[in-house]
């Protein structure tokens, strides 16, 4: 997986936590930097938003607001110039007691450029920008062909955008009367060959900037009869484009109803493009446990140890792994714990520890982070790859069931 996928997955996870907040009153910050903006502006309107945030009525509201705002110009203090992409910046109390105050700061570099310039202060965390950037950009092309009609359009994840609808003054095959049969035949191959340009140069206008763009995975082609393979065959489209033919499918329909019986007649193709990658690499892993190789391993303390001796060779994570790192420390004492636990789990632990258990003192911290992100961290940092595995097919879901949706190949085999 590319460095840039890692980090679309990061940046779900962290999207999912900020959602999960809801504060009491209009106290949750949210603020983004565009790429490029000057962040002393940025400090100066917060600077700004402090003073009238004192006039706030409701006690309780206002030091929140107040903290938030604080906090957020104590970090921005880190920053010389807006980073690369810009940043997006969460301050809030997220305190689920009342009364009690948390304010807790997420600073998050986009791995795409932020466009947006917004600061807002309300009961929930403004991530809709980001949510943005995860959004499916892969896109592939769309042409249906008839010798009299043919459609363009895109296909992003389950949304069928129709581009184009062209239609050719190909005569029918009955004979004019008058003209000699070889002579209509001639007319008729050669509208047929302009139509067939036609399509091609729209096609090609539709879909060269998705290709340029990186956002084009492959194109589509179908029709009721020969008519689509003498499209392919006439090289009517850009060689780029051609190179990305994925399939050439028999459909029925034209126009929108075309497309989305191209769509449907070819399920398969479109499925397997990715899924064929997963399910190739989980299958490799399955082979490596059953032959007992020494060259995988799995669970989070063996594949932790594998990373931190520079063993690993590609690191896998299912979507569904949602694993937390807690430490908790007596900062009275020094006692200190550190354990991996679900969401659910954790919660629990820190209602139930109250005090340390070597002194008594009420004086405790807890320090929680998310074990995939720190994991993807530390492959990044030792040059292993990281494969992100879906719950979309059954090995999949069973790499998450049985393995606990963590394993690793390895570069040598470990004691």
């Amino acid at each position: 997986m590319s460095h840039r996928s890692a980090e679309m997955y990061e940046l779900k996870k962290k999207v999912e936590e900020l959602k999960q907040y809801r504060g009491r009153a209009t106290e949750l910050v949210s603020l983004y930097i565009p790429d490029g903006y000057d962040i002393n502006k940025v400090a100066q309107q917060l600077r700004e938003e402090y003073g009238t945030a004192q006039n706030i009525k409701s006690k309780s509201t206002r030091k929140n607001v107040l903290g938030a705002l604080e906090r957020a110009l104590q970090h921005l203090k880190l920053y010389k110039q807006t980073p690369k992409n810009g940043l997006a910046l969460f301050v809030g109390n997220v305190s689920e007691q009342e009364g009690v105050s948390d304010i807790r700061l997420w600073a998050i570099v986009p791995p795409e450029p932020l466009r947006v310039r917004l600061y807002r202060c309300d009961q929930t965390f403004v991530t809709e920008p980001l949510e943005d950037m995860l959004r499916v950009k892969e896109a592939y092309g769309l042409i249906t062909v008839e010798k009299n009609e043919a459609t363009i359009g895109i296909l992003r994840g389950k949304r069928i955008e129709l581009i184009e609808e062209l239609h050719s003054n190909v005569p029918g095959k009955t004979r004019a009367g008058g003209q000699s049969a070889r002579r209509y035949e001639r007319i008729r191959e050669q509208e047929t060959h302009e139509f067939m340009k036609r399509i091609g140069e729209h096609a090609n206008r539709a879909f060269l900037p998705l290709l340029e763009s990186g956002e084009l995975k492959g194109i589509i082609i179908g029709g009721p009869g020969p008519t689509k393979e003498e499209f392919v065959e006439g090289e009517y489209l850009h060689h780029e484009l051609r190179k990305r033919i994925i399939g050439v499918v028999d459909i029925s329909y034209h126009g929108e109803y075309g497309l989305r019986e191209l769509v449907e007649k070819a399920s398969d193709i479109l499925s397997e493009q990715e899924a064929v990658k997963e399910r190739k690499l989980i299958q490799e892993f399955f082979r490596h446990l059953v032959k007992d190789t020494g060259m995988i391993t799995y669970g989070e303390r063996e594949v932790r140890r594998a990373l931190e001796l520079g063993a690993v060779d590609r690191l896998l994570i299912s979507e569904g792994y949602d694993r937390v790192r807690v430490r908790a420390r007596c900062n009275v004492c020094g006692w200190e714990e550190v354990k991996t636990m679900t969401e659910e789990e954790f919660h629990v632990y820190r209602k139930k520890l109250t005090h340390c258990p070597k002194c008594g003192s009420q004086n405790v911290s807890v320090e929680k982070w998310d074990v995939a992100e720190e994991l993807i961290k530390m492959a990044e940092e030792s040059g292993s790859d990281v494969e992100i595995i879906s719950l979309d097919t059954e090995e999949g879901q069973q790499f998450y069931k049985a393995f606990g949706g963590l394993g690793a190949f390895l570069r040598f085999k470990i004691a």
